[in-house]
C-alpha cells in the first residue's frame, strides 16, 4: 500500500468515528506525484515536482449534503484539524439546505484497487532524448512540456467501502517552430517509454519545417477536400464531449446530435465511437463511489445508441446510470479504425488541405451540430499527393453530420493515443484513441 493510499485510508477511518447518528459522510481524493519539465529553443528552462493530494468530503444527512474541499499535506496529525473543522461547517450547512431529490451514492458497494503494473517512466531519460534529439543536424526550436509521473484517486464512505487507483503516464506536448506564426505541433504519450517512438515522431516533425519555410498559399473562401489528422479530430471530438453524449443534455433538447435524436439522422456507418474505460488513463470509479463499466457505446454504425449517465441524470430522469461524472463528458473516448492507410493518406488525399491541429473551437449553431473553429500550426496545401507550400490560418465551419456523415470519406487503419494535456489544478486523467479523417468538402469561410 503506498503512503498516499495509507494516509487517505487513516483519514476515513479517524472520520467514521466521529460521525453523529444518522449522518454519512463521502471522501473523495484525486492527487499525483509528477514531474514537469519546460523547454524552448531545445534547451530545459524550468524543471519541477509537484505533490498534490485535493480531498472532497461530502456530508449527507438523509437527502440534504453540503460538501467541502480541502488540500492535504500528507501528515495525519496536521489533516485531522482542518477535516475536524470541515465537518464542523458542514453540519451547520446543512442545516439551512432542503433535501435534495435527485441525490443518489453509492451505500452498498464493493471495495476495489487498481494499481498499475511497473514504475512510472524515468523523466530524465526522457528529457535527455528530447534534448538529443531537439540538437541534431544543427538543432531545432523546440519548445513544449514534459509532464511524468503517478496520479492517484481514492473513494471511501461511511458505509466502508474503500477504492483506490493509481496509475502513471508521460506526456511531451511540443512544437517545432519554424518562423512567425509557423510550427509544428505534436503531442506524444503513454503508460510506456520508448526512445524509438519518440525519434520517429520527432522526424516526422522536423521533416515538415521545410516546407513551412515557403511563402504561405492564400485560399478564397470555399469547400475543399481536407484530412484532419489524429489530433485535430481529437479536437473536434473534445468539443463533442460538451454534451453531445450527455443524457441530461439529451433529455434537455440542447445536444450538438439533436438531429439524430429528433430527425433520425445517422452518420457514416465507419463511425463508431465509445467510452472506453478499461483502455484510459481515468479511475474506474466515480466521486460517488459508483464502478464505471469498462465500455459504453455511444455511436455504433453511425447510429446513436448510448449516453453518459451520472447518478443525477439516473434519479431525474428514471434511467440506469453508467457511472459518468456530472458534466456527462467522456473521459476514455475511443472511435474505431478505418482501411486508408497512413502511408497513403497525401495520395488518396490528391488536392486539398492536410489539417494537422484545430484551434478555438466553439459551437456556431448548437442544436445543428455545427461547429467553427481555425486551423493552426501545420495545415499545408497538397496538390497531387505532393505536400507544397503552408496555407494561412482559415476559419471553418461545418457540420458534424458532413464531417463524420454524408461528407467522410475514409478512416485511417491507425489510430493514436491522445492524451488530455491539461494541468489546471492537477493532470488530466482525460484521453482519447482516435483515427484520422478523409473528408470531402469541407467549408471554409475566410
Amino acid at each position: 500500500m503506498s503512503r498516499a493510499q495509507a494516509h487517505f485510508e487513516a483519514l476515513a477511518s479517524w472520520l467514521q468515528d466521529r460521525l453523529q447518528p444518522r449522518e454519512d459522510f463521502l471522501l473523495h481524493l484525486q492527487g499525483e506525484e509528477s514531474d514537469f519539465v519546460r523547454f524552448n529553443q531545445g534547451r530545459v528552462r524550468q524543471p519541477g515536482t509537484v505533490h498534490q493530494d485535493l480531498l472532497s468530503l461530502r456530508l449527507i444527512q438523509g437527502a440534504r449534503h453540503a460538501s467541502v474541499d480541502l488540500m492535504l499535506t500528507g501528515q495525519d496529525a496536521a489533516d485531522r484539524s482542518p477535516l475536524n473543522a470541515a465537518l464542523v461547517r458542514l453540519r451547520e450547512r446543512l442545516r439551512e439546505l432542503p433535501e435534495d431529490p435527485h441525490l443518489l451514492w453509492q451505500s452498498a458497494g464493493e471495495s476495489t484497487t487498481f494499481v498499475a503494473p511497473g514504475a512510472p517512466a524515468d523523466g530524465q531519460e526522457i528529457t535527455d532524448a528530447v534534448l538529443e534529439l531537439a540538437a541534431q543536424d544543427g538543432g531545432v526550436d523546440l519548445v513544449g512540456i514534459l509532464v511524468n509521473g503517478e496520479v492517484h484517486a481514492g473513494f471511501a464512505s461511511s458505509r466502508g467501502q474503500r477504492c483506490w487507483d493509481s496509475r502513471h503516464s508521460w506526456l511531451l506536448d511540443w512544437c517545432l517552430y519554424q518562423q512567425g506564426d509557423k510550427a509544428v505541433k505534436s503531442t506524444l504519450g503513454g503508460t510506456t517509454w520508448d526512445r524509438a517512438v519518440l525519434a520517429a515522431r520527432m522526424e516526422q516533425a522536423r521533416s515538415r519545417l521545410p516546407v513551412l519555410a515557403q511563402p504561405p498559399r492564400r485560399l478564397t473562401p470555399g469547400r475543399y477536400r481536407a484530412f484532419l489528422a489524429p489530433a485535430a479530430m481529437g479536437e473536434l471530438m473534445d468539443l463533442l464531449g460538451w454534451g453531445a453524449f450527455s443524457q441530461r443534455s439529451q433529455e434537455a433538447r440542447n445536444t450538438p446530435l439533436m438531429r439524430m435524436l429528433t430527425q433520425g439522422e445517422v452518420l457514416d456507418p465507419r463511425v463508431t465511437l465509445a467510452e472506453d474505460v478499461g483502455s484510459g488513463l481515468a479511475p474506474g470509479f466515480s466521486p460517488e463511489g459508483f464502478t464505471r463499466p469498462e465500455h459504453v457505446t455511444l455511436i455504433d454504425q453511425g447510429r446513436l445508441v448510448g449516453s453518459l449517465v451520472s447518478p443525477r441524470s439516473s434519479r431525474e430522469y428514471g434511467l440506469p446510470h453508467n457511472g459518468a461524472g456530472a458534466d456527462e463528458s467522456p473521459t476514455s473516448l475511443t472511435m474505431d479504425a478505418g482501411e486508408l492507410a497512413t502511408d497513403q493518406v497525401l495520395a488518396e488525399l490528391g488536392t486539398g488541405l492536410y489539417i494537422s491541429n484545430l484551434w478555438y473551437l466553439n459551437f456556431s449553431d448548437r442544436p445543428a451540430g455545427r461547429i467553427t473553429g481555425m486551423t493552426r500550426f501545420a495545415t499545408t496545401w497538397v496538390e497531387d499527393g505532393q505536400v507544397v507550400a503552408p496555407t494561412e490560418v482559415m476559419r471553418f465551419d461545418e457540420t458534424v453530420f458532413h464531417l463524420l456523415g454524408h461528407g467522410l470519406q475514409a478512416l485511417t487503419r491507425e489510430v493514436e493515443l491522445l492524451p488530455g494535456t491539461g494541468t489546471y489544478e492537477r493532470r488530466s486523467t482525460t484521453s482519447s484513441r482516435l483515427p484520422g479523417a478523409l473528408v470531402d468538402g469541407m467549408r471554409f469561410t475566410l
